[in-house]
């Protein structure tokens, strides 16, 4: 599903306008992003889910195409963890 399928569901579904629907996700996405890279923090969504941001450590790599060495930096990414919810209507 792309974005504009989901903003189009999600329209239908509430019976919302597709721009109002378009604004309210962006914003959800947004705050989102802001949340995890202000606070470094973690955000959940009770029954869906929790995005948190994880530091992954410094390691050495290779180079697929030459095999040579190289050192990939230490940097912070982010994490989802499923809710139960979530979990059950999937599976």
């Amino acid at each position: 599903m792309t974005k504009t399928e989901l903003i189009a569901n999600v329209a239908s579904n509430s019976g919302i306008k597709k721009s109002v629907a378009e604004k309210v996700l962006n914003a959800l996405l947004d705050n989102i992003s802001e949340a995890l890279k202000e606070r470094d923090g973690k955000i959940t969504l009770t029954g869906f889910g929790t995005f948190s941001v994880v530091e992954r450590a410094a390691r050495i790599g290779r180079n697929p195409r030459t095999g040579k060495e190289i050192e990939i930096p230490a940097c912070k990414v982010p994490k989802f963890k499923p809710g139960n919810k979530l979990k059950e209507a999937i599976g």
